[in-house]
């Protein structure tokens, strides 16, 4: 399905204004969070919007664009005004109640009706431009009424920007029978396969050229255990426990007897030995246990590489800004999972392609600070910087403990956060994002992904060995 979406006004066409806002503004919110949410739940659907920025367009401008794209429907959004209240959707005035437009138009009004706590003003019709100019089906909704103190009131909040959002994509979906994406497997089922664990990374890069020498690629990462740096080499990431047995097998059979499996989903080492004495062949390091803990948490050990998370978003945006290195240097220093972090960066950033309040320059790839329109949060000198500051801030969600010192504290609003209060990612569900009730799933979605296209290509790296 191919979708023009409309945001209302724009540029030198503020639209209507009143309690301090401008239409301009909130329209474009709205449509960028419909945008946003269809791209991560459903398959096959194709979004061109009118305007992701303030820019001036003109109403033919809009209809030529989506009759020349080819779109399957027009949807344009908008905030009403004139001393009213609540909410109304208009279709071309020379349609039908029968007509497929008003079909649509009947099942989108009823989910939008169900979120946005406005008086229902009805379904009506217009001769507006975008409505009788428009080659295929359209749709305009008017989102309360701006002049009005109480629905301004609503539309200052971000939250419910995001209900009408939600009951405009609900409402999408019904209409158009939209497929939802299939849930990635839960990163909880994922095995990587370790060959030593290190407290000096000297014995580390001596175990990777041992592995090199007998035709075994590997790499290493680091993890922090009761504040104690250990230097893991690891050679697989499995999604079956046989697979990670089989290369277990393999490396012990190759002189690597103290060789062992990591299992993401409770974060506990699982040797072969069922102990933990983890050394270098001839070594004498040997880690503590990790205890079991529930849920996916923010602290802990970063599993993919920079490459490996390099791959996976270069393949849906070749031109992203490459932080993957930030992310395990920060993600290491600071005890946090930044894989998983890098993952929340795609999440907030679409890809790296900013579609949303937050521009490019302001290397802010976590919406530190941003809360809508007139809003667009924090801006950092560096994109070295802006993933400091997000690895900051999840830290100060995760840890009670002070921050260490290394790095200067560039988070603007460290401080402001109940330190300790999300120690797992879907714990910063309605704190990170407001509603957010599914923010810290949609994250470990999107890592899911990254660790099956991970697994994927070290598999077929092996068939074509």
């Amino acid at each position: 399905m191919k979708l023009y979406l409309d945001p209302g006004h724009g540029g030198t066409d503020t639209g209507a204004s009143g309690n301090g806002l401008k239409e301009k503004d909130l329209t474009v919110d709205i449509a960028l969070k419909i945008n946003s949410l269809l791209n991560q739940r459903y398959e096959n659907i194709e979004v061109k919007m009118s305007r992701t920025g303030d820019t001036t367009k003109s109403l033919s401008q809009r209809t030529n664009e989506a009759n020349a794209w080819g779109a399957d429907y027009y949807m344009a959004i908008h905030i009403n005004a004139g001393g009213g209240t609540g909410y109304e959707d208009y279709i071309y005035s020379g349609l039908s109640d029968s007509s497929a437009t008003a079909t649509y138009r009947a099942i989108i009004h009823a989910e939008v009706i169900k979120s946005n706590q406005l008086l229902d003003r009805g379904m009506k019709k217009a001769n507006f431009h975008v409505l009788r100019e428009s080659a295929m089906p359209a749709f305009l909704s008017e989102n309360g009424f701006i002049d009005r103190a109480e629905d301004a009131a609503l539309m200052k909040q971000a939250s419910w920007r995001q209900r009408v959002a939600e009951g405009h994509v609900n409402g999408l979906a019904k209409a158009f029978g939209l497929k939802t994406k299939e849930a990635a497997p839960a990163p909880g089922i994922l095995y990587k396969v370790y060959a030593g664990s290190f407290q000096s990374r000297q014995n580390a890069d001596d175990c990777v050229a041992q592995l090199k020498a007998k035709g075994i690629d590997s790499f290493v990462v680091s993890t922090s255990i009761s504040g104690v740096t250990w230097y893991r080499v690891q050679v697989g990431a499995f999604a079956k426990r046989e697979n990670a047995e089989q290369r277990l097998t393999e490396l012990k059979n190759a002189g690597f007897p103290d060789a062992f499996i990591v299992a993401e989903n409770s974060s506990e080492i699982t040797p072969a030995n069922s102990g933990e004495s983890v050394s270098s062949p001839g070594g004498k390091d040997n880690a503590p246990p990790v205890t079991s803990s529930t849920g996916i948490s923010i602290l802990g050990p970063t599993f993919l590489s920079p490459e490996q998370m390099r791959r996976f978003v270069k393949k849906v945006n070749p031109n992203a800004v490459d932080v993957a290195n930030y992310y395990l240097t920060f993600g290491e220093y600071y005890g946090i999972r930044g894989d998983v972090a890098f993952a929340q960066a795609i999440h907030e950033t679409d890809y790296f392609r900013f579609t949303g309040i937050v521009k490019p320059e302001q290397n802010n790839f976590a919406g530190v600070g941003a809360t809508g329109p007139g809003n667009s949060g924090a801006s950092f000198k560096t994109p070295e910087e802006g993933v400091l500051a997000h690895l900051q801030h999840l830290y100060a969600y995760a840890a009670v403990d002070p921050l260490p010192t290394k790095y200067p504290l560039v988070d603007p609003r460290f401080q402001l956060v109940t330190r300790g209060s999300a120690p797992t990612w879907t714990a910063l569900n309605g704190k990170w994002a407001v509603p957010g009730n599914n923010y810290g799933q949609l994250i470990l979605d999107l890592y899911g992904r990254m660790i099956d296209t991970a697994v994927q290509n070290l598999q077929d790296i092996r068939k074509s060995i």
